[in-house]
């Protein structure tokens, strides 16, 4: 898992901001990142950068499970690892998230 290491949190939202199986653009600082909210009420964020060689955004991706389906080449990247799936191969860069009174915290 390529999650970055813990930094400073910033304020991303409110919970109910984050729709369920839908990708928000949250930008903090100079990143522009892909938060979903699983079905489960997990939040993940992640670069919002396609690692396919061609790239793209994430952020159009759909949620099932713990997997994102990206918009544009249908790879499924596990959102807990970041880790593409088989057959193809590649990583996207995870950002630790946390909830606190329903306010979304991600570190950068």
């Amino acid at each position: 898992m390529t999650t970055k290491q813990t930094g400073t949190y910033f304020p991303a939202g409110f919970i109910d901001e984050f729709l369920p199986r839908i990708g928000r653009v949250v930008e903090i600082e100079d990143l522009q990142l892909a938060v979903f909210r699983a079905s489960d009420g997990t939040i993940f964020a992640v670069d919002n950068h396609n690692p396919h060689p061609k790239g793209g955004p994430l952020a159009e991706g759909i949620v099932s499970g713990h997997y994102l389906y990206d918009p544009l080449y249908d790879w499924k990247i596990d959102l807990t690892t970041g880790q593409v799936q088989a057959p193809d191969t590649g990583q996207v860069q995870m950002y630790p998230v946390k909830v606190e009174n329903d306010q979304v915290w991600i570190a950068v």
